[in-house]
């Protein structure tokens, strides 16, 4: 039976689904929670465990950056953008070969605590005082607000994660101090991306000196607001002003005898939020965007992200308005560049030549060939030191180059100013709350100083020739564009995006015929035309498509174009060129040495993908959609995502190929309504009914092709001829198996049990998430990545309805 027509009969039979389990939200008193486990608020919207943080994939190297410790956490549950709200052991991360022996549990005298039950060390506890009950009637619970309370039997908090926050505040919490406990609900920024650790930075409330930023260390306030009747209204006009905020973010400032404190609620419970201190000084309010399936910023203070004390460093210019802020100043180089990556600047910034100072033998004087450099409008560095009978700019100058610590000099209004050591706080005047005219001199070595000269010296003496060299140029490519609209006239549409092409070359038909050896060597055929073999200069192997069909075949062609044209990615295939000329359309790609995933799948006489192979084969494909959904300018919808489609190189490394039905989406819009479209096995429900599609549809294919992987057969039923005809649809028998935890009998025979039991249920998990028919209930490939790579877990999938209607209606036997 086609699966096709399963799905239209299924929606004719019994819809009724399984029964949600829904995960616990509660530990109580001789429970543990391990490392694999994690508590989930009830309305599934928190959840709490152990997680490891990562920065997604380095633009530097290309690979994932994670964080060589566990920590124990809460997070946005239902978010696909792994967000933490509060962290418990900050300082002092778990270790991955502690993490197996680690847990959390409740111990003897009542505390909620991370221990080491190898050794009994405590790693983290929540340290309650003036304790009145015992252990026994204690228990911890993950409450709907995303709060952490651990209460006695009567119900009342003896201790709560609100209390105690990270760097971040979300609805319901409150932010300020309790005037007869004296509890200061202070907030520090985390360290980087991947450290939560204690940052730069803090935010508190501090009785009348209001809200106060400063940076820790060295101990600096930058920004402060009172506490006053007129704030919160200024709040309030200000998030009413935004659509995104308008009604949904309620804030609210109370002082009374035993608190004051400001708090914020939703009015929505299933919007989210949340108010952080970042890595740079910033308070910044952030709200979901469901549209965009990204974290939109509503509110930042203060205004100009420079203004925090020291937010880029030592020796760099911090400007607000540019993108990124921070920058090294003139012959200085990034300290640490993976750092500053990870968004943690506190290294700055090194000098590239050291300067060139020494204290004469005889003399207490000082030798020195260091030059000064001019630095414009900028706001002067932090603790300057006055010289006073500097009353010159020459003598200010002098007075800096005569020691060997000095650094910088500054001559304003007749007061000379010098610095030793580091440079803090220098900020270029950016027309947000900084209109400094200053300029500061900055030492630097003589070397390096004429090099900068020379290079300012060069546009100046080379202007003409560029002028001329330029106007030259553009009159040869008008001349070219020309020829190119005459010679390919019949190509004369835009293609979507064409733009972007960059490096795609346009080969003649001849050439490409003379490549293939005339197009002998067919390497396989599909529904819009055959792909041959072919060797470009005598060395380079390619595969060159053939588009038949003048109509069909012209919509695949610019398709492809459009798509694979602008993007790079290593788990995409690359175009390398196309051809068009008169009725001709062809393709050129990169050649793939091991050909399509279906054919070492499903093919009798194809010997089978071992284990490391398949999972690596998995582990890029989600790569290479995630790239695809998440990363590219607009999202591009695959739409036929099958293992035809998947090509493996020499290391059986995938590649993503044949975007002849791709689709676009605007970043601004969330759906696309578009033809029905894909390969019957493979297509989401919403493909029958007609809606409006979203990249989930990828998501719903990407799972039925790892069902496929796993088990080396095609999910097609088929019928049994033996008395009375069955129906055996593998992915009904998979969520099946998967709940009974019998993954021995799912796995490909051919490996013959050589696999990675927790790998093998990892895929299950992804796939039957995966084709869960509600779209809103598949997870984005992002998170699949994350799932995938080992640094989230998912719960274990329920029976998707029309699986559930198929057994029900054809009576599937179980194994």
């Amino acid at each position: 039976m086609p699966p096709l027509y399963i799905f239209i009969v299924s929606l004719l039979c019994s819809l009724n689904t399984l029964p949600w389990s829904a995960a616990d939200d509660t530990l109580a008193t001789g429970q543990v929670l391990t490392a694999d486990d994690k508590l989930v608020s009830r309305n599934g919207k928190f959840a709490l465990g152990f997680f490891q943080p990562d920065n997604g994939i380095s633009k530097a190297s290309n690979t994932t950056i994670t964080s060589p410790g566990r920590y124990l956490g809460i997070w946005f549950n239902k978010i696909p953008v792994f967000t933490t709200v509060w962290v418990a052991n900050r300082e002092r991360p778990i270790t991955i070969p502690e993490l197996k022996q680690t847990h959390l549990r409740i111990s003897g005298d009542g505390n909620l605590v991370i221990i080491n039950h190898a050794t009994e060390s405590v790693i983290w506890s929540t340290h309650i005082v003036n304790r009145t009950e015992t252990s026994i009637n204690t228990s911890v619970v993950l409450l709907n607000t995303g709060n952490l309370v651990v209460q006695g039997s009567s119900g009342v908090p003896l201790w709560q994660s609100f209390d105690y926050p990270a760097d971040v505040v979300i609805p319901g919490a409150k932010f300020g101090w309790n005037k007869v406990t004296g509890l200061n609900r202070q907030v520090i920024s985390k360290k980087s991306l991947i450290d939560p650790g204690l940052g730069s930075y803090s935010v508190e409330l501090n009785g009348t000196r209001g809200v106060i930023l400063m940076r820790r260390d060295p101990p600096k306030v930058y920004w402060s607001g009172l506490t006053s009747p007129t704030l919160i209204p200024e709040l309030r006009s200000l998030l009413d002003m935004d659509p995104r905020t308008r009604g949904l973010i309620i804030p609210a400032y109370v002082d009374n005898g035993e608190e004051e404190y400001y708090i914020y609620t939703s009015s929505d419970e299933s919007a989210s939020s949340f108010l952080s201190l970042d890595m740079s000084g910033q308070i910044k309010l952030n709200v979901w965007s469901q549209a965009k399936q990204s974290w939109q910023l509503i509110y930042a203070q203060p205004a100009d992200p420079c203004n925090p004390f020291a937010t880029c460093g030592p020796f760099t210019i911090c400007n607000g308005s540019s993108n990124p802020i921070c920058d090294c100043m003139e012959s200085f180089s990034q300290k640490s560049p993976l750092d500053w990556e990870l968004g943690d600047r506190t290294g700055g910034c090194t000098r590239n030549t050291p300067l060139d100072c020494a204290l004469s033998s005889n003399s207490n004087t000082t030798s020195s060939t260091d030059m000064f450099h001019s630095i414009a409008h900028v706001t002067i560095p932090y603790n300057p030191q006055t010289i006073q009978d500097a009353n010159a700019q020459s003598k200010c100058e002098q007075a800096c180059v005569s020691v060997c610590s000095c650094t910088a000099y500054s001559y304003q209004n007749g007061i000379c100013s010098v610095w030793h050591g580091d440079l803090f706080s220098v900020n270029l005047n950016d027309g947000i709350e900084n209109h400094s005219e200053d300029v500061l001199y900055l030492r630097l070595a003589a070397k390096d100083l004429q090099g900068l000269r020379k290079n300012k010296r060069k546009p100046i003496v080379t202007v003409v020739t560029t002028v001329s060299i330029t106007t030259l140029v553009l009159l040869m490519l008008m001349v070219l564009v020309m020829i190119w609209r005459n010679r390919f006239r019949w190509c004369g549409a835009p293609l979507h995006g064409s733009d972007g092409n960059g490096g795609i070359i346009a080969f003649r038909y001849a050439d490409l015929a003379h490549a293939t050896k005339n197009f002998s060597e067919k390497l396989g055929s599909g529904g819009f035309g055959s792909v041959f073999k072919g060797v470009l200069n005598d060395s380079f192997p390619v595969a060159v498509k053939r588009l038949d069909g003048a109509r069909q075949g012209e919509k695949q062609f610019r398709a492809e174009v459009s798509s694979v044209g602008i993007i790079q990615h290593i788990n995409l295939v690359k175009l390398i060129g196309f051809c068009c000329e008169g009725d001709k359309r062809l393709l050129v790609y990169e050649h793939m040495l091991n050909g399509s995933l279906d054919a070492h799948l499903f093919e009798s006489n194809a010997s089978a993908l071992n284990w490391r192979d398949r999972y690596q084969i998995v582990l890029g494909v989600a790569r290479g959609l995630s790239y695809l959904h998440e990363s590219c300018r607009e999202c591009i919808i695959h739409c036929d995502i099958k293992p035809e489609n998947i090509l493996l190189d020499a290391s059986f490394a995938p590649k993503i190929a044949d975007f002849g039905m791709a689709v676009f989406v605007g970043r601004d819009f969330s759906r696309v309504l578009t033809t029905f479209r894909g390969t019957a096995g493979y297509l989401a429900p919403e493909w029958i009914s007609g809606v409006a599609i979203t990249p989930k549809v990828d998501v719903y294919s990407f799972g039925m092709v790892l069902l496929e992987i796993i088990s080396g057969r095609r999910n097609s039923p088929e019928e049994r001829t033996s008395g009375k005809n069955h129906v055996a649809y593998f992915p009904v028998r998979a969520i099946s198996k998967l709940h009974e935890g019998d993954l021995m009998s799912l796995v490909d025979p051919r490996l013959h049990g050589d696999f990675e039991l927790e790998e093998a249920e990892r895929i299950c998990k992804v796939a039957c998430w995966c084709i869960q028919e509600n779209e809103f209930d598949r997870p984005a490939m992002g998170v699949v990545v994350r799932v995938l790579e080992g640094l989230h877990e998912l719960d274990m999938p329920p029976m998707p309805r029309l699986l559930a209607a198929i057994t029900k209606c054809s009576d599937v036997p179980s194994t």
